[in-house]
């Protein structure tokens, strides 16, 4: 018992803890946007940004709150973004209009900045080297249970309670978190560079350059200059490179990139690995209910199956990692997670749930088997002076990567130049199909490199 209350252990327990309170927010809200619809009188691209502000928070603060971290401690940021969280979904009370939650979600952006900022670098200190990967399979199975139980859960509090009821729970978790990270975490602050400079030009770039850019993409349907903020956050995105290079102490590291191959690589594999399955869910959803005519709850079964099959794999697969080389097993779920995406688009023409459920199954394994050793092998190819960034790095790129993947899918589902009917939904549906396997494809080739 007192080993399994390890102080390893309980910092553990609190990392997974607010690990499933992100993606448990996101998933658990797309089931109340209708209840806050009807609640404020919004439209559904209105709704739409209760998601993307709170993509676009995070993104562009967690690299400077990140490098923020490394000079005032990581264990005072970590804090910081768990009590943002709580304060900020206990103050749903208060709200009485879809401005007033616009607030809220930048606030929980934040807040959930400061959080994955710091909690994979934590855990890769307290943690012995071998025995990283299986911390990492852990923190990914409370990411994928949180993915896992948002909808149900989220429908049933919707349903029952009101969608408000969502944030307190929300608040709960945070709450419990935070007192057993008081009382367990008392022994470090884990400060890198005490004396390092905010680097507040390159942040301020960096925050332009997303902005434009995830902006840019989200919109670029409906606003006719975004083309022009994607270039222009491209550019200033370059710029940012350049001046990160030549400083002592940028916001980003930009040289770890250039000289550690094993970084790098992995980072474009995490990156086009969520960009190819951000939108599964949301794909298949449309394809079961308006093309196949199952109901909500019988699809909300079938799509169960890729998450519970990554809880539960996720702390073997990253054990495993910890005693066979990551690159190994992270490309051999790559190609897995093609296999199934592929299987999928075939899906669309030859409709058939059992094809989907074993596309499904064979996507949960290989993402299983793809991302808590992706994470071992980025944390474990960086000295500890660099957690804190490499932490930053790994959220930021799946943060990307899911806004590329909506992107792609909002372009290819725009495209109504006739009728909108059953058969042209289901030819672009497959047409994201085909995307999304030719980008996990391309992802394969970093993924085995990586260790050439």
């Amino acid at each position: 018992m007192q080993r399994f209350l390890s102080y390893e252990n309980t910092i553990l327990a609190v990392v997974m803890m607010v690990s499933f309170i992100n993606p448990f927010t996101s998933s658990a809200l797309t089931t109340a946007l209708p209840g806050i619809g009807t609640d404020y009188g919004a439209t559904d691209a209105q709704l739409s940004w209760v998601i993307e502000l709170f993509l676009i928070s995070s993104t562009v603060t967690i690299m400077p709150i990140g490098k923020i971290a490394d000079r005032i401690g990581k264990r005072h940021v970590f804090f910081f973004g768990i009590s943002v969280f709580c304060i900020s979904s206990l103050a749903v009370y208060f709200v009485s209009s879809l401005e007033g939650l616009y607030v809220l979600r930048l606030l929980q952006g934040i807040g959930s900045a400061s959080i994955f900022a710091t909690s994979m670098a934590i855990v890769s200190l307290i943690t012995q080297p071998e025995r990283r990967g299986r911390a990492m399979g852990f923190t990914i199975a409370a990411v994928y249970c949180g993915l896992s139980v948002g909808p149900a859960l989220g429908g049933f509090f919707s349903y029952y309670l009101g969608w408000k009821t969502i944030f307190y729970f929300i608040a709960a978790v945070c709450a419990a978190a935070w007192v057993i990270a008081a009382v367990s975490m008392t022994k470090e602050e884990w400060i890198v560079n005490a004396n390092g400079s905010l680097d507040m030009p390159g942040s301020f770039l960096y925050a332009v350059a997303m902005i434009a850019v995830m902006v840019g993409l989200s919109e670029i349907i409906s606003l006719w200059y975004a083309k022009y903020m994607i270039a222009v956050g491209l550019v200033v995105f370059l710029v940012f490179l350049y001046g990160e290079w030549h400083k002592k102490s940028p916001v980003l590291p930009v040289r770890i990139f250039a000289d550690n191959r094993v970084f790098s690589f992995s980072s474009l594999a995490a990156m086009l690995n969520y960009c190819a399955t951000f939108g599964i869910s949301f794909l298949l959803s449309i394809y079961l209910q308006r093309i196949t005519g199952l109901n909500a709850r019988d699809t909300g079964l079938i799509l169960l199956l890729q998450p519970v099959l990554m809880a539960l794999l996720s702390p073997f697969t990253g054990s495993l990692s910890d005693r066979i080389n990551p690159a190994i097993l992270a490309s051999s779920g790559m190609v897995l997670i093609t296999i199934g995406l592929a299987l999928l688009s075939v899906n669309v023409s030859f409709p058939s749930f059992w094809l989907i459920a074993l596309a499904l199954i064979i996507i949960g394994i290989g993402f299983a088997l793809f991302t808590a050793p992706n994470n071992n092998a980025i944390m474990g190819s960086v000295t500890p002076k660099y957690y804190g960034a490499a932490s930053s790095v790994v959220s930021t790129v799946r943060l990307i990567g899911q806004v590329l993947s909506v992107a792609i899918i909002t372009l290819i589902l725009s495209q109504s130049g006739t009728a909108v009917n059953a058969d042209w939904l289901a030819d672009h549906i497959q047409e994201a199909f085909i995307v999304f396997t030719i980008l996990c494809a391309i992802g394969i080739v970093p993924s085995a490199a990586r260790s050439k």
